[in-house]
């Protein structure tokens, strides 16, 4: 499959990234920018939000599901190594089953949740917070530049924002992108590198970020 044009201004960094691949099954074209080494899809791909929305519904994250709670428990831990019951966290982009806000808030944690179609509240956007959680979150962003600056603008001073998702390396071939299972999801949009990081790091204002195939954690 050809390309419908050779190039894509990357909705992280604004560079222009090149056509990367097209995936068959679900005749799609990726990109990959030279200078994040981010790989998305261009906008014309998503799905519109009825079908986004059933797709979430099918998540099934039972708050009470000892797998998932296990899944969640490097975020769950950070904060509670990290910040006191005084502390006040946003769970960002919670889905159907906030399962680590309410580990927290078992514990005695304030946790503020959002979630465009679950709870969709946007009085969070008044505070500001000492945690962020973003778990499987950040690729389903559609805009990441708009994303991440209105997040960074949440966060106190020396806070800690905590997100989960599956990452690619900075030279992912197209033969393993393409038999990459993280891609196939039609709500998954933008993939991040460990380069990616490095420039929403620097892009965005934050002190630092540390990662391991487990966690993501941005100081701010």
């Amino acid at each position: 499959m050809s390309p419908n044009q050779a190039s894509e201004s990357c909705p992280l960094c604004q560079h222009q990234a090149q056509w990367f691949c097209s995936y068959f099954k679900n005749p799609q074209d990726f990109y990959r920018c030279a200078n994040c080494f981010s790989i998305f899809k261009p906008s014309k791909y998503f799905v519109d939000a009825d079908l986004e929305e059933e797709r979430y519904r099918t998540h099934n994250n039972d708050i009470h599901d000892k797998r998932y709670q296990d899944f969640v428990s490097p975020i769950t831990d950070a904060i509670k190594n990290k910040f006191t019951t005084n502390s006040k966290g946003l769970d960002y982009g919670c889905g159907t089953g906030p399962v680590a806000a309410h580990i927290l808030q078992q514990q005695g944690f304030d946790i503020t949740l959002f979630d465009p179609y679950f709870y969709p509240d946007s009085s969070y956007e008044k505070k500001q917070y000492d945690f962020i959680i973003c778990c499987e979150v950040m690729e389903h962003f559609y805009e990441p530049n708009q994303e991440f600056k209105k997040l960074k603008n949440l966060l106190k001073p020396n806070s800690k924002f905590y997100c989960k998702t599956k990452m690619i390396p900075n030279d992912f071939s197209v033969e393993e992108f393409e038999n990459w299972h993280y891609k196939n999801d039609p709500t998954h949009v933008f993939f991040y590198s460990p380069k990616t990081l490095q420039v929403i790091c620097h892009k965005f204002g934050f002190k630092s970020v540390s990662f391991d195939e487990k966690l993501i954690t941005f100081t701010a």
